[in-house]
């Protein structure tokens, strides 16, 4: 290969990306890198599914556990750690695997990240003003209208990244799909092996999503939000607190929705997160995927991956 080879494995929550990954560290000598918006930050282990200890321990796995949750972390802060870590191991003569499910940080990295326009106290302030009034999903509906791109890939309560989208029309008059396309830096020059495990079967992910929650609850989830709650700094407008499942279960134990309703609300919100997720693969070119729940799978990949290294 001309280039230095980086595998990049994705797929929608709950495929087994870890799994695979970690075979992949066994079989390949490949050296791991999360690509997961809320595994970066401390404290948030059970509701993001992040490896334990004795996992990470045998496997480690680079960008986990690099920020405070009261801390922001970008898809450029991830672009400029992943690059530093990707060259580390080549450095080191090991092969880079990235792994993971944040499908704007793979697109940012593989496709270069859009130069957007700055950031407008002014624009932003009116803008959280009119959704204090109206309300997250109005706004939604708005950018629907001026960007139908950007808000099919964003839950109406997104706030954070809706004000983003709504800031940079007003801003600019070109919509946040419109600078993605036309305005991006030159991507690192790596030679993606561009990896998905993508299911088939729709009705079997969801009962997987749904047992591995279940199982988060049983492990101590909502104690982990309750620990969480606890920080002094830290609100429930943090982007971390955003993440799915954390935002559901931050509003049951302040009182706004019951359990049961948080369990469900979680559920829903993860299943539309893994629908986006496999929207945003159906359009990524030269990708090769794999069935998650295909005995061996982990095996189909290792050997798909040898054979692309022996090019």
């Amino acid at each position: 290969m001309s280039k230095r080879p980086v595998v990049c494995l994705m797929g929608p929550t709950a495929s087994g990306k870890t799994d695979a990954a970690i075979t992949l560290h066994e079989q390949l000598g490949g050296d791991i890198v999360s690509v997961d918006s809320a595994m970066v930050y401390r404290g948030m282990d059970i509701g993001t599914a992040k490896p334990d200890a004795t996992t990470l321990a045998n496997a480690p796995h680079r960008l986990v556990d690099i920020r405070d949750p009261e801390d922001s972390y970008s898809a450029g802060d991830f672009v400029d750690d992943a690059c530093r870590e990707i060259d580390e191991i080549h450095a080191a003569g090991a092969l880079p695997v990235l792994a993971g499910g944040t499908m704007l940080y793979f697109r940012s990295l593989i496709h270069g990240i859009a130069d957007m326009p700055s950031a407008d106290p002014e624009v932003r302030k009116r803008i959280d003003e009119e959704a204090a009034a109206a309300g997250w999903p109005a706004m939604h509906e708005r950018l629907a209208k001026i960007d139908p791109e950007t808000a099919a890939r964003l839950e109406p309560a997104d706030s954070q990244r809706i004000q983003r989208a709504l800031e940079v029309f007003e801003v600019s008059g070109k919509s946040l799909a419109w600078w993605h396309k036309n305005s991006t830096s030159a991507p690192p020059d790596y030679d993606f092996i561009k990896l998905a495990l993508v299911p088939a079967d729709r009705a079997a992910l969801h009962k997987r999503i749904e047992k591995r929650f279940d199982q988060m609850l049983a492990d101590g989830f909502a104690d982990e939000v309750a620990a969480l709650m606890r920080r002094p700094g830290l609100t429930a407008d943090h982007a971390s607190m955003r993440a799915v499942g954390y935002r559901q279960y931050w509003a049951a134990l302040d009182g706004q929705i019951d359990m049961d309703t948080a369990r469900e609300q979680a559920l829903a919100a993860t299943r539309q997160l893994a629908k986006r997720q496999l929207t945003w693969l159906r359009s990524e070119s030269d990708l090769q995927t794999f069935e998650p729940l295909e005995k061996g799978v982990s095996g189909s990949i290792s050997t798909f991956i040898a054979n692309q290294m022996g090019k």
